[in-house]
């Protein structure tokens, strides 16, 4: 009869955490979703001032690239489906992807991506997660910039100046946050491997 019993037991523990991934999953792509409404339109801009990236780099840099990757594939889905959860300064939905801003957006699952995987290439340090958020800030400036340029043909040096110049002292601040609150992270989850890297 113990024999019995063990084996459900077995059967619930990879559904407990296929569960468990998918809720850390789907509560990233909210909280992106819940920064995004922390916007700033700009007079000067179609791309306006946000802390929607910020979270974006946050999700990457906590969950991994895999997840984050997954879990900002899943806010754009959702976003697409016209749930409130891109900045609410655009339309919304498909036509906000596919507007000044879709550069950005469809840059964001990668973004996360690249983030996560420099953290889990290297030791789990505050300076190696600066480095990460400021390559996987240049990978999402580059295609907000390029999205601008073909979609409304404007120079490079113009689309800089609308997509990249206004937003670069607001950035900083956002990496070295995000950078700053995953490490803390990092070190509640496993404080004996962050002190081995001090």
């Amino acid at each position: 009869m113990q024999s019995r019993a063990a084996a459900p037991v077995g059967k619930v523990k990879p559904a407990t955490a296929l569960s468990r991934e998918l809720l850390l999953i789907a509560g990233a792509s909210l909280f992106v979703a819940i920064c995004a409404r922390f916007t700033l339109p700009l007079p000067f801009t179609p791309v306006p001032l946000t802390l929607q990236n910020f979270g974006v780099l946050l999700v990457g840099m906590a969950l991994g690239s895999r997840r984050g990757f997954a879990a900002l594939t899943l806010y754009l889905a959702e976003g697409a489906a016209g749930l409130p959860f891109f900045n609410p300064a655009g339309p919304g939905g498909i036509a906000q992807m596919l507007g000044p801003t879709g550069g950005y957006l469809l840059a964001y699952p990668f973004v996360a991506f690249v983030v996560g995987w420099i953290l889990e290439t290297g030791a789990s340090t505050f300076f190696r997660a600066l480095i990460a958020g400021i390559a996987a800030e240049i990978l999402l400036f580059l295609s907000g910039i390029s999205w601008l340029v073909a979609l409304t043909h404007i120079s490079w040096s113009r689309a800089a100046g609308f997509g990249l110049y206004p937003f670069l002292f607001a950035e900083v601040i956002k990496i070295m946050a995000a950078a700053a609150i995953s490490r803390r992270l990092s070190a509640f989850k496993n404080p004996h491997r962050q002190s081995a890297h001090k």
